[in-house]
């Protein structure tokens, strides 16, 4: 008899650099076998593209059918870059019970910029007992809003004590408007109104976005013959359905560096460890514990604002293989400097355009003296004119000099002020840099070689030929300046492990002591005081360039550190083997001596006595678990409820004040038949 083939999984991952894609089979074990895995640049105008290359190539190298895939998930930075950038869909935010003074508290006015808000009266107390509700504001507003905005963000006065009146509101707006609405108590049962509605917001203007995205995706699968259900990584690590990720976008927040975690744990079966994932823009550094990603317990914050949405608590620095590599200014032996700004690599730059690259660094090498833009050039990014709607009139006129090939910044620019006026280009993400970069001292010194080394090599010759404060050359050789880059970037990487390290300890100065422990490592002369410091759990190095970057790491942080096999799509292999994982939460208060009110989902109930109460929030909660846990794509859900009591104790009687129960639902998605 035949064994029936091992059901095959699709992971995918869209990164700022790369779109990684991987294919995995439980065959083999616990940990499974990757069967295939390829990388394809991210398109940012268009994700689908760089999808859609890194898949096929999957497919490709594999031989697979791709009818045999039963199962695809995917993490992604989109929600992220939206929300860093200031991006998203144009919404309403309705206020019920607010005052515009509560506008001004958790960021949530500069959030909200010039978007409309309404505040209509109403809300309920701490107990769920209702003022009086007015939506007539709300109804007058509607027509016009209808039109303007492409969704409605709802919050209303303690809302998770009884949602009733965002139920009410919500409804209308549906009725009239027929736009998606984003109600404050479906995302997040905390209090703290204010950060709530910021959340709220926030979730309403990425829902065009992720629904773009994941018809894009579905499309695609759907033209390849892949008829798997598809699922999304959350900010905690747990996987949920498109269609649940759909109405909760804001949830995709820390997709990524959340999938990077799940699958280091994978990969090593470490169930403490520090995880350091270094890309091509950033080193994203986060705590294993237990075997579960350590949380942060005030809610993930992006682009500036501090959120209500459970993600890693994960540290992010401008350190990565692509960073800008910079001399310090006015020094007699000057340091190398890295980030946090990414370039384009000059190794890349010249395997894609060629001669329009290397024909300039030439001519900057037979100059006599260094020049300052020696080595940089401005490209266009490639993204649609649209977005380059609003330019100055400086700006425009740069902007219409730089096309889709390299240009030396020599001569682009001709002032301060152009620069500048360049520098506001790129922040627009209109336009790249491209310059000299720790990829590019890793192809100087042999241990790259995906790009065109010769390039880097010209790049190297030009960067050393830069003066240190005597009018010296700062290096003899490349291959001298492209050790002091490599050298200069596993430093860093160790100091960065170790700031998070202490962070998360509770240190105060974190940073400051990190580089002067690791100062005294590497100095060969450390002084009077020695200090020593050992992390208490070894360090998991992710990321395509971990090998390299990270084989000095161990003495500068007293333990190992682990380079998994499949470091290179560790996110893409964290998307394909999480566990869906859901929560459902209740309240029970004591309004009056011997009145237990209970609210549980969008129900709000009131018993007389406390064990009846207690019996029916654990059996609410138990119930909406499950189903949420149905809805976000898994059939084998592990249901475990906590109760947690606020009492107190008055002449030795036992008073209740509070108890809140949780149920977590947990287990591997559904998969195609």
């Amino acid at each position: 008899m035949t064994a029936k083939p091992h059901p095959l999984f699709l992971g995918i991952d869209t990164g700022g650099t790369y779109t990684d894609a991987v294919l995995w089979s439980e065959e083999g074990g616990p940990k499974g076998k990757v069967l295939a895995k390829a990388k394809s640049l991210t398109t940012r105008h268009d994700l689908a593209v760089g999808i859609s290359g890194a898949v096929d190539a999957v497919l490709e190298k594999s031989k697979t059918d791709p009818a045999a895939i039963k199962l695809v998930s995917m993490s992604t930075t989109l929600a992220t870059n939206a929300l860093v950038e200031g991006q998203g869909g144009r919404v309403a935010l309705v206020m019920i019970g607010f005052s515009e003074a509560d506008l001004a508290r958790d960021g949530l006015k500069t959030a909200l910029g010039t978007d409309p808000v309404v505040f209509c009266p109403g809300g309920h107390d701490v107990h769920g007992n209702a003022a009086k509700l007015d939506l007539s504001g709300l109804q007058a507003a509607l027509p016009e809003l209808g039109g303007s905005v492409s969704g409605f963000a709802v919050c209303a006065y303690f809302a998770t004590r009884n949602p009733a009146h965002e139920l009410a509101a919500r409804d209308l707006i549906r009725e009239k408007t027929g736009l998606p609405v984003t109600a404050s108590h479906e995302l997040s049962a905390k209090l703290g109104g204010p950060r709530r509605a910021l959340t709220t917001l926030l979730n309403a203007r990425l829902i065009s976005m992720i629904d773009r995205l994941v018809a894009a995706t579905e499309g695609f699968l759907a033209e390849r013959g892949i008829a798997a259900p598809l699922m999304v990584v959350r900010g905690d690590g747990a996987l949920v359905s498109a269609a649940f990720a759909r109405q909760r976008p804001i949830e995709t927040i820390l997709s990524g560096p959340a999938a990077s975690l799940v699958g280091a744990r994978h990969m090593t079966g470490l169930d403490d460890a520090m995880v350091s994932d270094i890309g091509g823009t950033t080193t994203d550094v986060a705590v294993l514990d237990s075997g579960r990603p350590r949380l942060d317990p005030e809610g993930a914050t992006v682009g500036g604002f501090r959120t209500m949405v459970e993600a890693v608590a994960m540290r992010t620095f401008g350190l990565g293989g692509d960073s800008e590599v910079a001399l310090e200014d006015g020094a007699l032996d000057p340091k190398i400097l890295l980030g946090p700004r990414r370039l384009v690599p000059l190794a890349l730059a010249g395997m894609v355009h060629g001669e329009a690259v290397t024909s300039e660094l030439e001519r900057q090498l037979r100059a006599p003296n260094p020049g300052r833009m020696d080595g940089r050039f401005a490209v266009r990014t490639g993204v649609p004119d649209r977005l380059a709607a609003g330019l100055t009139a400086p700006e425009a006129k740069l902007y219409e000099t730089i096309g889709a090939t390299p240009l030396a910044l020599d001569r682009l620019l001709a002032s301060n002020a152009q620069n500048a006026t360049l520098n506001r280009l790129v922040a627009r993400g209109l336009v790249h840099i491209c310059g000299f970069t720790p990829s590019d001292a890793a192809h100087v010194l042999g241990k790259q070689a995906n790009w065109d080394a010769a390039t880097a090599r010209l790049g190297a010759e030009l960067f050393s030929r830069r003066r240190d404060g005597r009018g010296q050359a700062i290096a003899a050789t490349p291959e001298i300046l492209a050790e002091r880059v490599l050298v200069t970037l596993t430093r860093w990487s160790a100091e960065y492990i170790l700031e998070t390290a202490f962070a998360e300890d509770g240190l105060d100065g974190a940073a400051t002591v990190a580089h002067a422990l690791v100062q005294r490592a590497v100095d060969a002369h450390p002084g009077i005081a020695r200090f020593t410091v050992a992390l208490d759990r070894p360090v998991i190095g992710l990321g395509a360039s971990a090998p390299l970057h990270y084989a000095g790491l161990p003495p500068l942080i007293g333990n190992g550190c682990i380079v998994p096999e499949d470091t290179d799509v560790a996110n893409a292999l964290g998307a394909v083997v999480g566990q869906v994982r859901v929560s459902a939460e209740a309240r029970i208060s004591q309004p009056q001596e011997g009145l237990f009110r209970l609210a549980s989902g969008q129900t709000m109930r009131d018993f007389t006595d406390e064990a009846k109460a207690i019996a029916a929030a654990q059996a609410d909660v138990r119930a909406i678990a499950a189903q949420r846990a149905k809805d976000a794509g898994t059939d084998s859900a592990e249901i475990a409820v906590a109760t947690e009591f606020k009492v107190s104790t008055v002449e030795g009687q036992r008073m209740f004040i509070e108890a809140h129960v949780v149920a977590v639902a947990s287990g591997r998605p559904r998969i195609a038949v």
